[in-house]
């Protein structure tokens, strides 16, 4: 089972840029799409369901901004939008599908950079996803949560990560939330898992040379159950081309019959 994680900085933006016939050649089982900013109804066919797949969205209420998808082979036994809070539903931030005893879910995490009012959003998200995600893994399901969460956990995941310590993204609060997915909740960092590597980064401001120069963060993760994680094989992030701020991160799982996919 193939599955990409990918910010698209604008779903119409990605497209120009050559995104689907690299999804076509990609051959992924699964496609996890953040920060869409479009609407259903403003998208062409090709983008809303491309060839062999399904599409699944949760869009933002408002025009232009945030808003997950899932593209899929397999068409799911059901589709939840949302995770049960107003504010950030609202926001179209948390798509899950399931298929058999998986589930495969699209995340974006709210940045905090714009200034203090949206890390105080980004902080009550993270009071309201973690008991959120031990609820998922209570369920006994395997459950994989793959996109952008607007946190590198470790210093291993910037490269200037001293000077960015004070800045949203690098918080010590947000690391220690992260911490706590892993170490307390029980999921796993399935890229890491990999991949120990240092300059392993999936995004890169667009200011001066920070993808000549691979000055970059690991914000767009793959966190998944621990039976599912090990099956996972290989990772790869993207670099051939761009189409986003963001890179492509795929891993292929094993699955086999551990699970059964519906």
């Amino acid at each position: 089972m193939r599955v990409v994680t990918f910010n698209l900085n604008g779903i119409r933006s990605a497209a120009s840029k050559g995104l689907y016939p690299w999804l076509a050649a990609h051959r992924a089982d699964i496609v996890c799409l953040q920060e869409v900013k479009a609407h259903e109804a403003d998208l062409d066919p090709a983008l809303l369901n491309p060839k062999g797949y399904f599409g699944h969205f949760h869009c933002a209420q408002k025009k232009g901004y945030s808003g997950v998808g899932l593209y899929t082979r397999m068409k799911p036994d059901a589709v939840v939008r949302g995770f049960g809070l107003r504010e950030f539903d609202a926001e179209g931030r948390y798509l899950e599908a399931h298929f058999g005893r998986l589930s495969v879910i699209s995340v974006y995490l709210p940045s905090g950079s714009a200034g203090p009012h949206r890390q105080a959003s980004k902080f009550r998200f993270l009071d309201a996803f973690l008991p959120h995600m031990a609820k998922l893994k209570r369920s006994r399901r395997e459950i994989l949560l793959c996109g952008d969460w607007n946190i590198a956990h470790k210093e291993i995941d910037l490269r200037n990560w001293r000077s960015n310590r004070k800045n949203s993204g690098f918080l010590p609060e947000e690391r220690a939330w992260l911490t706590k997915v892993f170490d307390e909740v029980g999921f796993v960092d399935v890229f890491r898992r990999l991949n120990a590597k240092p300059e392993q980064y999936t995004w890169w401001s667009n200011r001066g040379q920070s993808w000549a120069k691979n000055v970059g963060w690991r914000l767009d993760y793959h966190i998944a159950t621990a039976g599912l994680a090990k099956t996972a094989q290989r990772e790869a992030i993207y670099l051939g081309k761009r189409f986003s701020d963001h890179a492509p991160l795929t891993i292929d799982y094993a699955v086999g019959g551990l699970l059964k996919l519906g």
